[in-house]
């Protein structure tokens, strides 16, 4: 019995089940219909559009055609009235010389006959009846006026719908990664010249190999593509590969979605770590600016005797990252360092990023640094770490810095400055971000993983990652590689200290 009620009742859940499936079907089923109706009302009116358009074009070339009929009949008209008026004046002249003619030739007088004779015979000469042409100006024929609209009523006859376009296919080989720039490429499988124009989508992914539908960004889309190419401009590549696909549309509808490709668009890409930043910087992901009131006890504030005693408490920090978290933490810079670290290392690889500064900034600098530097240390005063340095206090100087010893540059300070780095190469370089001007550029052997570095007083600055090599860096790097010292390293050049 009580098994036989626990049958039932699984009976009753399955076909209660089965019943609200069913029930969500029919509704589907009615939109579905639904649907069906309004589309086909709305081709039908589609339809009726493009006919409308179709008997107004054959409307408009008839009127057209019509009067230029009309117009070649009233010239040819005009023309043989002209010429029966010229003919009607002439016969008119031509009979009343010959009534006198025949007059004349009952005249008695020889004299008079021979003046008569005379007379007529000048006439004649001039008569108009003998200058004109007794052929029609123009014909009657109307035949290079008609039409045979053969071909265009076989044209008509095979108007079909329009067919749905094929799925473009994206030609990889012709695709290209620099720069921060994709540009891709594509064909269709066959020539179809009702395509109107392309659609382009793509979106990042850490993930090689097709798209993933979970936990994926938005497609982004760029529409009405007339060519077969395009480029991608300004993007910052903080994923390691991007995702993207093409469709072709006429005018009625998009086609399928060719088969997505995966680009690599790999590059460095770091926060600052503001958990050991010095306390008088204030961090905020990629930007850092001093603070004065940031520290706690006395600091001693670099180009002024004046010392004072704060007791502000420190600015507010962002969050730690997952990746200061993941390498350890450290002691906060502390003293006249004024520092502040990236958040990821580096341990292979060609990696670039850009800083721009406030102008008004006093004192900065941009570098690299293994991570034992201590926590009074400035960066380009140890031997384990690599910058160039802007001092704007009172005048401005610019140099690079290494295990304390100084090179002074004499050229222009950018306000924006690249930084390359080839770690297994051994070249830290400098670039004007701007012109992609070299420069400076050391040469060592990098023994530890590096972390990006920033010194900053009185001022503040923006650091700019997720940017591949610039073309013009690789260009210069290659050619820098292939000539022997062109440039020197701290090695070999006279300190100033």
């Amino acid at each position: 019995m009580d098994e036989q009620r626990e049958t039932l009742q699984r009976i009753v859940s399955t076909l209660a089940n089965k019943n609200d499936e069913i029930h969500n079907f029919i509704d589907m089923l009615n939109h579905t219909i639904e649907n069906v109706q309004i589309n086909s009302s709305n081709a039908i009116s589609e339809l009726d559009e493009e006919f409308d358009g179709l008997y107004s074009v054959l409307d408009e070339m008839k009127g057209s055609m019509t009067n230029t009929i009309q117009q070649e009949e009233a010239s040819k008209i005009q023309t043989l009235q002209d010429q029966l008026s010229q003919c009607n004046d002439a016969l008119e002249s031509s009979e009343e010389l010959l009534e006198l003619a025949v007059q004349s030739l009952d005249i008695k007088d020889p004299e008079e006959f021979l003046k008569t004779a005379r007379q007529i015979k000048d006439r004649v000469t001039m008569a108009s009846a003998f200058r004109i042409s007794l052929k029609p100006k123009v014909s009657d024929s109307m035949s290079h006026l008609m039409v045979d609209f053969t071909l265009e009523r076989r044209m008509l006859q095979a108007v079909k719908f329009l067919p749905v376009p094929k799925a473009p296919e994206i030609d990889l080989a012709a695709c290209l990664v620099a720069d921060n720039c994709i540009t891709v490429a594509w064909r269709m499988p066959e020539e179809d010249s009702r395509v109107d124009h392309f659609i382009l989508e793509y979106k990042k992914t850490n993930f090689d190999g097709l798209p993933r539908v979970k936990d994926e960004q938005r497609w982004e889309l760029i529409d009405y593509i007339k060519a077969t190419e395009y480029t991608l401009s300004g993007l910052k590549f903080d994923t390691k590969y991007m995702n993207l696909r093409v469709q072709a549309c006429n005018k009625a509808v998009a086609g399928e979605y060719s088969d997505p490709v995966t680009l690599e668009t790999k590059a460095f890409v770091f926060s600052l770590d503001s958990t050991s930043s010095h306390l008088n910087l204030k961090v905020e992901d990629t930007y850092v600016e001093w603070d004065p009131t940031g520290g706690k006890g006395q600091e001693k504030i670099k180009g002024k005797e004046n010392k004072s005693r704060s007791s502000t408490s420190s600015p507010k920090r962002t969050s730690i990252s997952p990746r200061s978290s993941a390498r350890g933490s450290r002691d906060r810079f502390i003293g006249e360092s004024y520092t502040v670290l990236g958040d990821t290392a580096i341990e292979s690889g060609q990696h670039y990023w850009e800083v721009r500064v406030q102008k008004d900034c006093k004192s900065y600098s941009v570098g690299v640094t293994y991570r034992n530097l201590g926590k009074f240390d400035q960066l380009g005063k140890t031997n384990s770490s690599w910058c160039i340095h802007i001092n704007n206090w009172l005048q401005t100087t610019f140099s690079a810095k290494h295990n304390n010893k100084t090179k002074i540059l004499d050229i222009p300070v950018p306000d924006r400055i690249g930084v390359y780095c080839d770690f297994d190469g051994g070249h830290l370089a400098f670039y004007n971000a701007n012109s992609k001007e070299l420069l400076y550029t050391f040469r060592t052997k990098f023994t530890q993983p590096l972390l990006p570095g920033f010194m900053i007083w009185c001022g503040g600055l923006t650091v700019n990652t997720g940017l591949q090599v610039p073309s013009p860096v690789k260009t210069l790097q290659k050619n820098e590689n292939g000539l022997s010292g062109s440039t020197s390293s701290l090695n070999n050049i006279a300190y100033i200290t």
